[in-house]
């Protein structure tokens, strides 16, 4: 099946991807890389959670936050995260399983018609910017 996001109902999917190519530079706290959580229907970012460049994923508590941050928009979670198989992810699918949540990984290729204009944005939005 080609995932689209006319294929789901709103909150039936989520998606966690990496949104930024290049870690993000903070003045104060040194790179990080931007982890986004999207509901597949709307392609609406649901959360985000901000990882040390250094972290080869996630942790306990980037992963909740994020995963709380997504719930707090419709009160519940999704039936499905989609994680590309090439990201590290395995605290974040815990968590997920933890919520009920079915992981599905899959190549981020069959991600882009989600993923494509959402990183396309955020690079031009952070291209030469400096956080403090």
């Amino acid at each position: 099946m080609l995932l689209k996001p006319s294929n789901f109902k709103v909150n039936e999917a989520w998606i966690a991807f990496k949104l930024n190519d290049a870690p993000v530079y903070t003045e104060a706290d040194g790179d990080f890389n931007v982890i986004a959580l999207m509901d597949a229907a709307s392609c609406f970012i649901l959360s985000t959670e901000f990882v040390h460049a250094n972290s080869s994923e996630p942790s306990k508590l980037e992963s909740k936050r994020l995963l709380k941050g997504g719930q707090s928009h419709k009160q519940c979670f999704p039936k499905k995260l989609f994680i590309p198989d090439d990201q590290a992810a395995g605290i974040l699918s815990i968590e997920a399983e933890q919520n009920g949540i079915a992981v599905v990984r899959v190549p981020e290729q069959e991600l882009v018609v989600f993923i494509g204009e959402a990183r396309q944005g955020f690079q031009e939005h952070v291209s030469g910017a400096r956080v403090q």
